[in-house]
């Protein structure tokens, strides 16, 4: 996918610039030179950010009570037909941000109180996101850095986000390769996830939780229940169960609405029945999960 040439942010190191000119920080391994050319993930060199913004719509212990200092950053790396931010995933909605303007609007969520700083689909943007959050400590900023993904990382990208991520907060979506590759085009998905998941929980544990109820740290997993459990949200209880241990804090999830291209693909096209969730729910109850969040039908 052809792109105008993009010269190399002034933020960027020597390393930076080399991973970005045969890109190979996502499951995809396209390989593209971005500074010439856009990626399968349809984002280039630079930084396309659609907003930053407090945001009061997470998990409790990610938006705490002052809000989660949020940033969507647009494109993506996954192809769900069923997105719900596909304005800014699959359209590219957004506009330019030097690394330098977002440190800079880091450092301004922080003063207006946010508890974190949120990266919304941030795989296709390690490289960049790394540098900025070097630069925003530089200028003050200490909240926690939240890593808001679909799970679709590869353990590369992870590696260099070592020193810079706190919270983790990772989807599992499919359990099986089949519907993966139909409704997301990526059949490595469930195998590349799991992967990323356990990497995610070695580097920073447990989610950890202060006296306020807000989280300092740690891995929060994110469960979104499709129809007919397109995304064998059981099974994947049972992994984590197997994999991590029942003190994983999860999140599930039951606000599927179809969007996007959804209507093209039944069942995508309606949302769940509480019957369909109710047998996930007796999955979390029979392994005994007691950490999480569970939100109630119809929200």
């Amino acid at each position: 996918m052809s792109a105008e040439t993009i010269k190399p942010d002034p933020a960027l190191t020597d390393e930076d610039i080399r991973l970005l000119r045969e890109c190979r920080m996502c499951p995809r391994e396209c390989g593209a030179n971005r500074f010439e050319m856009r990626g399968v993930c349809r984002a280039d060199a630079g930084l396309e950010v659609s907003s930053v913004n407090l945001h009061f719509g997470e998990e409790p212990p990610i938006t705490g009570y002052r809000g989660s200092g949020t940033v969507f950053l647009t494109n993506c790396n996954m192809r769900c037909v069923y997105c719900q931010n596909y304005p800014i995933s699959q359209l590219g909605v957004g506009r330019r941000y030097s690394i330098y303007h977002l440190a800079e609007a880091m450092v301004s969520l922080q003063r207006r109180g946010a508890h974190n700083i949120n990266f919304v689909t941030p795989s296709h943007y390690v490289v960049q996101i790394r540098r900025a959050v070097i630069l925003a400590r530089r200028m003050g900023l200490t909240i926690p850095i939240v890593y808001n993904t679909s799970g679709y990382d590869c353990p590369a990208a992870l590696e260099i986000l070592s020193d810079v991520v706190d919270i983790f907060m990772p989807d599992l979506r499919y359990y099986d390769p089949e519907p993966a590759a139909k409704f997301s085009g990526a059949p490595d998905y469930p195998e590349v996830s799991r992967r990323a998941v356990k990497i995610m929980h070695s580097m920073v544990g447990n989610l950890v939780i202060n006296s306020a109820g807000v989280a300092e740290r740690g891995l929060l997993i994110r469960l979104l229940v499709l129809p007919e459990n397109l995304s064998g949200t059981d099974k994947t209880l049972r992994w984590i169960a197997e994999n991590l241990g029942t003190n994983t804090y999860i999140s599930l999830m039951s606000q599927y609405f179809p969007a996007y291209k959804a209507h093209n693909y039944p069942p995508l096209d309606r949302r769940i029945t509480p019957q369909e969730y109710q047998k996930i729910l007796d999955v979390v109850e029979k392994l005994n999960f007691e950490r999480g969040y569970i939100q109630p039908m119809g929200l």
